[in-house]
């Protein structure tokens, strides 16, 4: 199990960019299933003309219809998530607009290199689907309809805090103060915007700090440290896989009845 989980690693490696490939994995997917996501709601006469203010407008735009969302996956309140599982992950790699995945997609692209680096590709990839759930386990008890990559963003920014917190390094405090200037964005976001799903992130991040404290500060470094994170990072791609399968088998049965 472990030559072919790491034959595959390395089989994969090579479509991949060299550095960070689990990060460009991430933004690769969330891009694909926001396009498929666009052209089902225009094909469904679903998309329409930005309204509202200024801030409703500038999200507005490329907007994606609720009921695409939920057919492709979007975390309902708990009843209905319990009842399809799946999607605690596939809203984690669904957003509403071009604005949306935009700004999820830089905040990704500036801080998932640096979580990758750190803890290798693998284990990288296990945090972000583990607390992109966590994020909308929390959503969902208080009975939210949400979708994005945000939760398990947060739940990045929150292993970053973990591993700095009582770090006196000159560059430990540096990435602490670039990760409390990202929670600042954030917060002050999500109390403008109404929109913002402050649960998700708050699930998100309090899941990313705990395994920043209870994962060891370094990539794999023994051949059993190697073979267990690639059973996590391979078992949440196989998770992500299995769960958008559930959602284009809902498709199939929906386009039969």
């Amino acid at each position: 199990m472990t030559f072919s989980l790491a034959a595959a690693s390395k089989s994969l490696g090579r479509l991949m960019p060299m550095a960070s490939p689990a990060t460009y994995a991430i933004l690769t997917l969330s891009c694909l299933m926001y396009v498929i996501s666009l052209l089902l709601t225009i094909h469904s006469g679903g998309l329409q003309a930005p309204s509202g203010g200024l801030l409703s407008s500038l999200f507005g735009i490329g907007g994606i219809s609720g009921e695409t969302l939920q057919r492709m996956g979007a975390s309902l309140p708990l009843p209905y998530n319990l009842q399809q599982p799946w999607r605690f992950v596939t809203a984690v790699f669904l957003h509403a607009g071009l604005l949306h995945i935009g700004f999820n997609m830089w905040v990704l692209m500036d801080i998932g290199p640096a979580v990758e680096e750190l803890y290798g590709s693998a284990r990288y990839f296990f945090v972000y689907v583990l607390t992109g759930i966590g994020g909308y386990v929390l959503s969902s008890v208080f009975g939210h309809f949400s979708i994005g990559g945000s939760g398990a963003l947060l739940g990045l920014i929150g292993v970053l805090l973990a591993i700095t917190t009582g770090r006196k390094s000159a560059g430990m405090q540096m990435l602490r103060r670039q990760i409390i200037m990202w929670l600042i964005y954030i917060a002050v976001l999500g109390f403008v915007w109404s929109g913002i799903d402050n649960y998700a992130h708050f699930g998100g991040f309090v899941c990313g700090f705990a395994l920043g404290k209870f994962m060891a500060t370094r990539a794999p470094a023994s051949p059993q440290e190697r073979k267990r994170a690639y059973v996590l990072g391979w078992g949440a791609a196989l998770i992500v896989v299995a769960s958008f399968a559930m959602v284009a088998i809902g498709f199939i049965y929906a386009a039969k009845t």
